[in-house]
C-alpha cells in the first residue's frame, strides 16, 4: 500500500502517526556515531508465526467463504497486542499484488472489487481470517495473510478455488478469430472468465479433450488432450496440456478456454412445437421473467445441477446447443456433454432461459 494509506489507517486506529513496536524484540539506543540519531538492536525474545489452510478452500460463484488465518508468538506475550493486518491477492507466479484489505483494530479499509465484500474475522485470539462474501469468478487465487507487529513481519498464503467448469469457446465468425482481449470479452458476454492453467489441468484430469488452441488468463495459449492423434501434436506424444506458451495478447489469434462456476439462478428450457427465431426466442424467454441463458449458463446447470435435455435450444450468443448428462439414442455421442450445432443463420428451435432465484 502508498505509504500515505499506511499512515492515514495508523492514524485512524491509534490517533497519531508515531510508529509503534512490540516491546520485546527490540532495545532503542543510542548509535556509536555521536549523532543522537537511534539505532535498533535485535536480541532474542518471541517469534511471531503465520499460519493459513494448508489445503485449498472451495466456494462457488455467489457464496461467501472465509480464508483462515491465524497467528501466535512462540513464546506466547500474554495478551492480545494490536497489530496490523493485510491481505493480498497474488498472481500464480507470485510476481504481482493485488491489495485486497487492510486492517488496524477494527479499523479496516478494503480495495477495489473487494470494497463492500471483505472483512476480517477476529472471532477467537490472535484470528486475521479474511470473509469474502458474494463471491466472484475472478476471486479465484492465492491470498497472502500478512500479519505486522512493529517491525516484525511474518505471512502465509492461501489457496481459494472455486468449483467450476471449463469450456472451449469460439466465436460465431469461426475458428481462431479472437486476439487475446477479445478472448477475455467473449468470455465475460457468456457469463464466464478466462480460465486459468489450473483451471484447465482439473478440467483435462476430469476428461476434457479439445485439440483446439485457446487463450488462458496468462497470456499464454494452450489445450488440453486425453487421446493423443496425429493433429493434435503427434500420436507419440503422452496425455497432457500442450502449450504454445506466451503469444502476443495483440496480433495472434485463437480459441477461448472460459471457466464458469455454480449459478445463482436455474436455466430452464421452452419449446414450441413449431419452434422459434432466435428474436422469438429471446422474447419468450423475457414474457417468463428470465433472459435468454449464455453459454456458461448452460454449462454451469449441466455440470452443478445435472441439467438433461435432448431438444436444441437457442443461447445469447446466437448459437444452438443442448445438455446430455445421461447418452440415449438420437442425442449425440456415447460421452456426456453439451452438444452444438454451432450458429445456424436459419432454422427454429427451443430456447434456454435464465432467471435469478
Amino acid at each position: 500500500l502508498p505509504l500515505l494509506l499506511k499512515a492515514t489507517l495508523l492514524r485512524l486506529a491509534n490517533g497519531s502517526y508515531r510508529p509503534f513496536y512490540n516491546g520485546f524484540y527490540y532495545n532503542h539506543i543510542m548509535n556509536d556515531n555521536g549523532d543522537g540519531q537511534d539505532k535498533v538492536d535485535y536480541f532474542s525474545g518471541a517469534r511471531l508465526v503465520v499460519e493459513t489452510s494448508k489445503d485449498p478452500v472451495y466456494s462457488y460463484n455467489g457464496a461467501n467463504v472465509t480464508l483462515p488465518c491465524h497467528y501466535h508468538y512462540e513464546p506466547d506475550l500474554g495478551p492480545k497486542r494490536k497489530i496490523r493486518i493485510k491481505w493480498s491477492k497474488l498472481r500464480d507466479d507470485y510476481t504481482k499484488e493485488q491489495d485486497v484489505l487492510v486492517a488496524i483494530g477494527k479499523t479496516y479499509m478494503a480495495f477495489g472489487d473487494f470494497k463492500g465484500r471483505a472483512h476480517i474475522r477476529q472471532a477467537s485470539r490472535h484470528e486475521a481470517s479474511l470473509v469474502i462474501s458474494d463471491v466472484r469468478l475472478k476471486d479465484d487465487g492465492k491470498y497472502r495473510c500478512e500479519v505486522i507487529d512493529g517491525l516484525e513481519d511474518e505471512s502465509d498464503v492461501v489457496d481459494l478455488w472455486l468449483q467450476g467448469i471449463v469450456f472451449p469457446y469460439q466465436p460465431p465468425r469461426g475458428q481462431y478469430r479472437l486476439n487475446f482481449h477479445e478472448a477475455e470479452q467473449a468470455c465475460q458476454d457468456q457469463g464466464a472468465i478466462l480460465a486459468n492453467f489450473n483451471q484447465l489441468f482439473q478440467a483435462w484430469s476430469e476428461g476434457l479433450d479439445w485439440c483446439n488452441a485457446g487463450w488462458l488468463a496468462d497470456g499464454t495459449v494452450q489445450y488440453p488432450i486425453r487421446l493423443p492423434r496425429k493433429p493434435c501434436g503427434g500420436v507419440h506424444l503422452a496425455p497432457g496440456i500442450r502449450s504454445y506458451g506466451q503469444r502476443h495478447r495483440h496480433l495472434h489469434h485463437f480459441d477461448a478456454f472460459c471457466f464458469s462456476s455454480a449459478l445463482k439462478g436455474e436455466v430452464f428450457y421452452l419449446g414450441r412445437l413449431a419452434g422459434m427465431t432466435l428474436e422469438e426466442a429471446k422474447q419468450s424467454c423475457q414474457d417468463a421473467g428470465a433472459e435468454i441463458a449464455r453459454v456458461g449458463q448452460l454449462y454451469s446447470a449441466w455440470k452443478f445441477v445435472g441439467l438433461d435435455r435432448c431438444n436444441a435450444g437457442w443461447l445469447a450468443d446466437g448459437s444452438v446447443r443442448y445438455p446430455i448428462v445421461t447418452p440415449r439414442a438420437n442425442c449425440g455421442p456415447a460421452e456426456p456433454g453439451v452438444r452444438s450445432f454451432g450458429f445456424p443463420s436459419k432454422g427454429r428451435f427451443g430456447v434456454f432461459c435464465y432467471r435469478e432465484r
